[in-house]
């Protein structure tokens, strides 16, 4: 199975979704990439996934024009921006979803409550990676029973 978990710049949501997303199945192929790719992943984005225990720090934002001519079974976008632009893709994608969050970068405030706001949205992606997870991924990975062959 082969996932493009997509955002606009790159850096925040669509890295630690990338990063669950991979740390729930090491047999699926999952990619993240922006519509306008920062420089560098956001480095509390990292920190948020570090005290997790999944390590996002190697992970380079990439344009989404990389993937373009792939084909995907799933196409994820995880902000409105990207969804409301994500562009027409060349090769075969099986479903297209949207899963939105909050943007941590934008947070304003002391360093602990931006700090709080990327804790934040890490935990509301992993439950809802999660949950796509087990009710999209998991099932077509169930064995037929007995009755269906």
């Amino acid at each position: 199975m082969k996932i493009l978990i997509l955002c606009t710049g790159n850096s925040c949501r669509s890295q630690m979704a990338q990063g669950f997303l991979q740390s729930l199945d090491k047999n699926i192929q999952v990619f993240s990439a922006g519509t306008h790719p920062a420089e560098k992943v956001n480095p509390l984005a990292v920190e948020a996934m570090a005290e997790v225990g999944i390590d996002i720090s190697r992970h380079i934002p990439t344009n989404v024009t990389a993937y373009l001519s792939d084909t995907w079974d799933y196409v994820i976008t995880v902000c409105g921006s990207a969804n409301e632009t994500c562009p027409a893709f060349v090769g075969n994608v099986g479903k297209r979803l949207h899963i939105g969050f909050e943007d941590p970068s934008e947070a304003i405030g002391t360093t602990d409550v931006i700090k709080s706001e990327f804790e934040r949205v890490r935990n509301e992606i992993k439950n809802e990676f999660t949950k796509f997870y087990m009710t999209e991924v998991k099932k077509q990975e169930l064995p037929k029973s007995a009755c269906n062959r």
